[in-house]
């Protein structure tokens, strides 16, 4: 009886290679190639036709290749070598981290004849692992704000807990990138991370948007639709420009933060949410409290924890840092290797008066980012107006500081050395008048 083949017996050796999801080569004793797999020809670039023939380190061009090549080690001590991590460089010059093993390869009578060597592509894991660093960094390390060093050292216990925190300051200090920091560092990280703009949208709508609405709530509603709330189920729900949201819906969000229940508009029907709130404002809510615009008892549900972010203008120290993880950002969404920024690119920078704070700082990045063409930010990759005050950026700067300490001492004089009064009439938190006082020197 004629003996059946089994599926398998009709598969080459290079179709069995080819079905392998990592890259596998063979070299002869030489290091030339001798045989090419599908997933290497992905991974590097090289057709099977290019490689073949070839020498491995001309193919490869690893940074190990000169001076510690995994093959040549396993040819001189017979030994295999298991997950070795190397960057190489693919046919397009692009560096790609992978992790190689390597194995003398033996004919039939166990005569040594070359050598293989299997690699991985770990682009996707580093790229993972860096989202991670990111995520899980102080708040210092991020560039947000390394003068709030006591900010950074309670961050992981206020993102522990699940208060509601309030975060005040300008617009464009960060206030949301902080508010995701949290979030990051929550137990609810695996949650969502739902943004919604208190000032963004009439009334009406931001009811609907918060809470959701049923079909027929209001008109053009044919359908029911599902509000932020409950698409941060589980999760943090950052509620920007806090104090913009009308005093109407100020009663229903306090209800949902004192009792975790909300009724969706058009409904008589109480929900149930699991979800964390984070507040921003960049006005004074105890202002609005006073001016019977914003509810009290609203105001120290929200203010458990209450964190002030000052203007890039005020701690400028923060500039190398902010911009660095510009960079990184920039260069992972424009595909660049912008390594960093020169001296003079600094001067510039720390020279100008950011009226926009930190998304003017981030603005003028992703700026040079489209005219750089060298390793490093210039001077001239930025936008003009950071050029035009360059020249004269420091005697502005000591200008406007010389104005400023006239100011606070006037005002304190003016308030009989109260504080409280004095930043009121100044227009700034008591916070930041304490923190310019003892920049400045000034006493009562």
């Amino acid at each position: 009886m004629k003996k059946r083949k089994r599926p398998f017996d009709f598969l080459s050796g290079q179709d069995i290679l080819d079905s392998v999801a990592d890259g596998v080569f063979t070299v002869d004793e030489e290091y030339r190639i001798t045989s090419y797999n599908r997933a290497a020809e992905q991974i590097t670039g090289f057709t099977r036709e290019e490689a073949i023939g070839s020498l491995c380190h001309e193919i490869f061009k690893a940074n190990i290749c000169q001076n510690s090549c995994a093959l040549r080690r396993t040819f001189l001590t017979g030994d295999n070598l298991i997950d070795i991590p190397v960057e190489i460089l693919r046919k397009d010059s692009k560096p790609v981290p992978i992790s190689v093993s390597t194995a003398i390869l033996k004919d039939g009578n166990g005569v040594q004849v070359g050598g293989v060597e299997s690699f991985r592509d770990l682009s996707e894991i580093q790229h993972l692992k860096q989202q991670l660093k990111q995520a899980t960094m102080p708040l210092e390390q991020v560039g947000l704000d390394s003068s709030l060093a006591h900010i950074g050292k309670l961050l992981p216990d206020i993102a522990a807990s699940d208060v509601t925190v309030l975060i005040t300051g300008p617009s464009g200090t960060g206030k949301g990138l902080l508010a995701e920091t949290i979030h990051k560092l929550s137990p609810r990280k695996e949650g969502p991370f739902v943004t919604l703009s208190c000032a963004a949208l009439p009334e009406s709508l931001l009811e609907a948007e918060l809470f959701g609405h049923e079909k027929g709530a209001f008109t053009d509603a044919k359908t029911g639709r599902p509000g932020r709330i409950l698409g941060a189920e589980g999760g943090t729900l950052f509620l920007d420009e806090i104090g913009d949201i009308p005093l109407s819906i100020q009663v229903k969000l306090l209800r949902f933060i004192q009792d975790r229940e909300y009724e969706p508009l058009g409904s008589s029907q109480p929900k149930k949410a699991d979800v964390r709130i984070l507040t921003a404002t960049n006005v004074d809510l105890r202002q609005k409290v006073e001016e019977g615009t914003f509810r009290e008892d609203l105001f120290y549900r929200i203010n458990v924890v209450s964190i002030e972010l000052p203007s890039l203008n005020e701690r400028k120290e923060d500039i190398p840092a902010l911009v660095y993880r510009f960079i990184r950002k920039f260069n992972a969404r424009y595909d660049k290797e912008v390594k960093g920024f020169s001296d003079e690119t600094l001067k510039t920078l720390l020279a100008y008066d950011y009226q926009g704070n930190i998304r003017e700082l981030e603005n003028a990045i992703e700026h040079a980012f489209v005219l750089c063409k060298s390793p490093l930010i210039e001077p001239r990759h930025l936008p003009a107006r950071f050029i035009e005050g360059a020249g004269h950026g420091g005697a502005l700067a000591a200008s406007y500081e010389n104005n400023e300490v006239l100011k606070i001492k006037e005002a304190l004089r003016a308030s009989g050395g109260n504080k409280n009064l004095a930043a009121q009439s100044l227009g700034m938190h008591r916070a930041t008048l304490w923190r310019k006082m003892r920049r400045y020197k000034i006493n009562k």
